[in-house]
């Protein structure tokens, strides 16, 4: 994991802001989503892409029955 150097305070209603070079960097948009989860006592934030739930992949999935599905899953099924 790379330090940033970057330090910043959580305010009393416990929100941090995101300094706009890390956001640029992980084009992170006003409005998206955001991951938290831990690994050990490390909190971690990751953008959140919504992925599907046979395969893991991010890319081309559309929702069918509130379940996120990829386009390839959806060929698999038909055969």
């Amino acid at each position: 994991m790379k330090s940033t150097g970057v330090v910043r305070r959580i305010d009393e209603l416990g929100r941090l802001v995101l300094p706009a070079e890390l956001r640029k960097t992980f084009n992170i948009e006003e409005k998206d989503a955001l991951e938290v989860y831990t690994e050990g006592d490390t909190i971690i934030l990751k953008k959140y892409e919504p992925a599907c739930i046979f395969c893991g992949d991010a890319r081309d999935v559309v929702v069918f029955k509130g379940k996120n599905v990829c386009t390839n899953c959806i060929k698999e099924l038909h055969s």
